[in-house]
């Protein structure tokens, strides 16, 4: 029987101990809620280390984390089966399109109120990053707290 591994990413200034964390371990305890600290490298190597020996990963990520779930998967993309990006930060400075799109199953959702992850920057960038993506844009803002709970999250995640 196939496993699948669903981790939360929270955003730059968030915890697990956020509103979506706290969604998360309220309705579907399972998922995996680890707290990042330090810049872009140092959060990627501790994902590193937590994903070790998973494979069928789905991350859930939020901004900061929609950004580190995208670089996971860019250089492991035969461990990531499914992406779920909220107001991903695509619009990070260091943040390159790849050369190959990624073909994981990938759903963006953003708020078209969002000012720090802004879709009319963020969209196309994730259009050149992933080839397999649904992409809604939400009467929201960038935490999105109108619509995260309003997803279809059985059906997205379901009993993780």
């Amino acid at each position: 029987m196939k496993t699948t591994t669903t981790i939360f990413l929270h955003g730059l200034d968030s915890s697990s101990k956020g509103t979506k964390g706290i969604f998360f371990s309220t309705h579907f305890p399972k998922v995996i809620k680890p707290d990042f600290d330090g810049d872009l490298d140092n959060r990627l190597l501790q994902l590193e280390k937590i994903c070790a020996e998973k494979n069928d990963i789905t991350f859930i990520g939020t901004s900061f984390g929609g950004l580190m779930a995208t670089c996971f998967a860019l250089k492991f993309p035969s461990r990531v089966t499914q992406l779920i990006l909220f107001a991903p930060a695509l619009n990070f400075k260091d943040y390159q399109v790849p050369e190959v799109m990624l073909t994981t199953e990938t759903l963006l959702v953003i708020g078209k109120y969002d000012t720090v992850t802004p879709p009319d920057l963020v969209v196309p960038l994730a259009e050149k990053t992933f080839s397999n993506i649904k992409i809604v844009i939400e009467d929201d803002d960038h935490m999105l707290h109108n619509s995260f709970k309003l997803l279809d999250w059985n059906n997205l995640i379901g009993e993780n």
